[in-house]
Order: C-alpha cells, then structure tokens, then sequence
C-alpha cells in the first residue's frame, strides 16, 4: 500500500460524520456496528503500514548520519594527509608530499560524495517526516472517532432497550385499563353487581311476603271480632 493511499484512507476515515452517516441509515445500530468493524479494521492496517513508512524513514535518517559522519571522517583524513604533504614537502621530500596530496585529494573526493548524498537525501527525509507526522495524527483522530462510534453504539443500544421496556409496561397497563369493559376486571364487577342486585330483589321478595302474612293475621282477626260482636247481639236481644 502506498503512502498517498494510506495518507487518503486515514485522512477520510478520520473527518468521517458520524451524525450524518447515522441520519441516513435505515437500521443506526447496526451500522454502527458495522462502522466500528471497518474503523478496526482500518486502523489495524493503517498502523502496520505507517510503522512501515516509519521504518523506512528511520532507515532513510541512518544513511544520512551514515553520510555526514563518513564526510567529516574524510575531511579529517583530508586534512591529515594534506598535512603530512605540507610537512614532507619542507623536508624536501617532494615526491613523498605528492603522495600525500593525493591521498588528500582522494579523501577530499569522498568527502564530496558523503556530502552529496546526505544532501540529495535531506528533501526525501524532510517529506517523509512530514508523511509520518500526518499518518500518526490521522491514526490517533481515527482512534477517537473509534471511541466516539463505540459511545454511540452504547448510548443507542441503552436508549433502545429503555423504550422497549416503555413500551412493554405501556402495552401492559392498556392491557389492565379498568375501564375496558372487555377487560376481565370489568367483567367480574358487572358479576359482581348481578348478584346484589339479585340478593336485593329476595329481599325485597321476603319481605313483600312477610307482609301479606301480617296482613292475613289482621284479617283474621277481623273476622274473630266481628263473629264476637255478632253474637254478643244476638245474646242481648235474646235476652
């Protein structure tokens, strides 16, 4: 994987809407669960591939130091030989201090070559630093959009199971509304007023009955006074 692709997939996945993607899906927690697949997945990647660009920029920084540590050494080396041509040379050994110059020389040519290719590296270094820095933010903002989308699975998850637990005790209460004359609760109050109202009515019936018997009582003794009366009259007249 390239780095302009890792760099594009990291720096996507990171300025990602969460709140927009949600508002469009039919079902929000499993896409979330979905996107919280995708965003490990992604990260997983991501990071072996950026501690791969890591490891090549590190690698990249040791062949510099290589470079400018290999220049001063020749330089040194340069001077030295440089030197000892400058002493021989006093001493009249020319053909010695030739020797020496172009041991100097030779040295100076290396020095130019180290000093070259740290130079040519130094813009590749400076870019790749910039890439890895750019990897490293966007891998810690897709690590906080993880922790953002796993929130907000757990936030719907609770909220979901809250109203379903509403909307449970809410199917049960319509279920025992006592108003309900279909209700079994109201069925057994209309039972319940059936039968006072019939042990009203035996009552009633009772003693409309006990009555008529006092009233017979009084009848008869009605008739005891009058059959009394009757013959105290004729006993009178008789006499």
């Amino acid at each position: 994987m390239s780095k302009q692709t890792i760099l594009g997939r990291v720096t996507q996945l990171a300025k990602a809407n969460i709140n927009a993607l949600l508002d469009q899906a039919e079902d929000p927690q499993k896409m979330l669960d979905q996107l919280i697949r995708d965003y490990t997945n992604n990260i997983s990647e991501a990071e072996q591939a950026v501690a791969t660009t890591i490891g090549n920029l590190r690698m990249l920084e040791a062949d510099h130091k290589e470079d400018v540590e290999a220049a001063a050494e020749w330089g040194d080396k340069a001077l030295a030989a440089s030197r000892k041509a400058d002493e021989l040379r006093t001493g009249g050994s020319t053909a010695d201090a030739d020797k020496f110059d172009n041991l100097a020389k030779v040295a100076l040519g290396r020095q130019l070559q180290s000093e070259k290719e740290a130079k040519t590296a130094e813009p590749t270094i400076a870019a790749q630093t910039e890439v890895v820095d750019k990897l490293k933010s966007g891998l810690e903002s897709m690590k906080n959009k993880l922790t953002e989308l796993t929130a907000k699975r757990d936030e719907l998850v609770a909220r979901a199971k809250t109203a379903q637990a509403q909307n449970t005790m809410l199917d049960a209460v319509k279920n025992i509304d006592v108003m309900d004359p279909t209700s079994d609760l109201a069925r057994f109050e209309d039972k319940v007023r059936r039968e006072e109202a019939r042990a009203l009515g035996r009552e009633e019936l009772a003693a409309s009955s006990l009555d008529a018997q006092f009233e017979a009582l009084d009848d008869l003794g009605k008739s005891a006074e009058i059959e009394a009366r009757l013959a105290a009259l004729k006993s009178g007249r008789s006499a």
